[in-house]
């Protein structure tokens, strides 16, 4: 595919979302993630945690799954048992075959027959949903060669094809396609990710409170006693947040190889990449972290999102809000990061150059705005306009 025909560069999504009483991302003292920003303090949401909601939610979209563990093994063994009806001593023992053979450094854990026997890689392992199932199929192939030997520590070697266990495990799909994958140990098997997400955080000051929370006993309560049966502290946070992710389409096609090969022969990745692009567009937009769901309810939809399709570079509007936004007389912070949002995304998009800049829509609350191209109705609009206009260049080439 000519460079020239290949999808525009960058599809950038600025999203504006006021959230509730939260929290959304907490640190490892149980306290709600803060940033010093243009000289106060924000709520901050790491890109980690917003990504895997992301994540979570794209792969729902796009229907296709990807596992980060460290127990490939174990994932093996129990595909052996459900879907060839191995026992469980023999799925464990292949599925220690199978990390044996990756090449990828583990350790073991029991012995091969002892219920806790189990191989664990050091580090996490990104695979796809299908490459599991396919390494169970390859243990199933060899099921003699599995019982002559026993991996019982890190040194064993497997009699398994190695280079068959690591052709699948370099395999990937829509998932990896779209976030990349970090695996050294197996040639060819890392993947640089097509997207970016930023840390979120909110456009204004926002102070960190403090929740004294109690829970009754129902039978003491019964029984005539008074007191709860439990009280602790929570911190939560409130405020409008301002987010922002891109796709690197090229990054996207290039990672899902210029053509696929099927029975009828080659084929084009247009029409995947764009599914991938529209439901990765879709997802950020609908996505939010689940901490403290039960207890916070924060399900609100953004206040206003705005999708650029860029041929140079990603352009985050995150500077607009360097200088705090001031509530609104009578209080309320969403006009007013959308103002301050707007009034810079002229400058910095001038100064950039607005020939880069090959399309731009938004969709949003509140009354009609010039600065960030044409208004659409819905989301599911605006991301499909934001796709078709990324994608013309590979349509209108020949």
């Amino acid at each position: 595919m000519p460079t020239a025909h290949l999808p525009a560069c960058f599809v950038d999504v600025h999203v504006l979302q006021s959230v509730p009483v939260s929290t959304l991302n907490r640190d490892d003292l149980n306290a709600v993630k803060t940033v010093d920003y243009g000289g106060v303090r924000r709520t901050r949401v790491s890109s980690q945690s917003w990504k895997r909601a992301l994540r979570q939610e794209f792969q729902k979209e796009i229907g296709q799954f990807a596992t980060r563990t460290r127990r490939i093994g174990r994932a093996v063994a129990e595909v052996l048992a459900e879907k060839h009806g191995w026992d469980q001593q023999g799925a464990r023992l292949a599925g220690a075959h199978i990390v044996a053979a990756s090449n990828i450094k583990f350790g073991i854990e029991g012995k091969p027959d002892q219920e806790d026997y189990e191989a664990i890689t050091n580090g996490l392992v990104y695979l796809s949903a299908e490459s599991i199932e396919e390494l169970a199929d390859l243990a199933a192939e060899h099921p003699d060669k599995i019982k002559k030997k026993k991996i019982e520590k890190a040194s064993d070697k497997s009699p398994l094809p190695a280079a068959d266990v690591q052709e699948i495990i370099r395999r990937g799909n829509a998932v990896i396609h779209t976030f990349g994958r970090m695996l050294t140990e197996v040639d060819d098997a890392d993947v640089d990710g097509a997207v970016q997400v930023a840390h979120a955080f909110t456009t204004h000051r926002s102070d960190v409170q403090v929740d004294y929370f109690t829970a009754v006993d129902d039978l003491n309560a019964a029984w005539g006693e008074t007191g709860s049966g439990h009280l602790n502290e929570a911190e939560f946070s409130a405020g409008t947040f301002y987010r922002f992710a891109t796709i690197d389409l090229r990054e996207l096609v290039t990672n899902m190889g210029k053509v696929h090969t099927s029975s009828d022969g080659p084929r084009d990745v247009s029409e995947d990449a764009r599914n991938i692009a529209g439901a990765f567009l879709s997802s950020f937009i609908r996505s939010l972290p689940q901490a403290k769901k039960n207890s916070t309810a924060p399900h609100t939809a953004p206040d206003l999102v705005h999708i650029s399709v860029r041929s140079d570079r990603p352009l985050s509007f995150a500077a607009a809000f360097e200088t705090p936004v001031r509530s609104a007389q009578g209080g309320g912070h969403g006009t007013a990061s959308r103002d301050q949002l707007v009034e810079y995304a002229q400058t910095a998009t001038t100064l950039m150059g607005t020939d880069r800049i090959l399309a731009a829509h938004w969709a949003g609350t509140g009354r009609e705005i010039e600065g960030l191209g044409t208004r659409l109705d819905t989301f599911d609009a605006l991301v499909e306009a934001g796709v078709a206009a990324a994608f013309a260049p590979l349509e209108g080439g020949a």
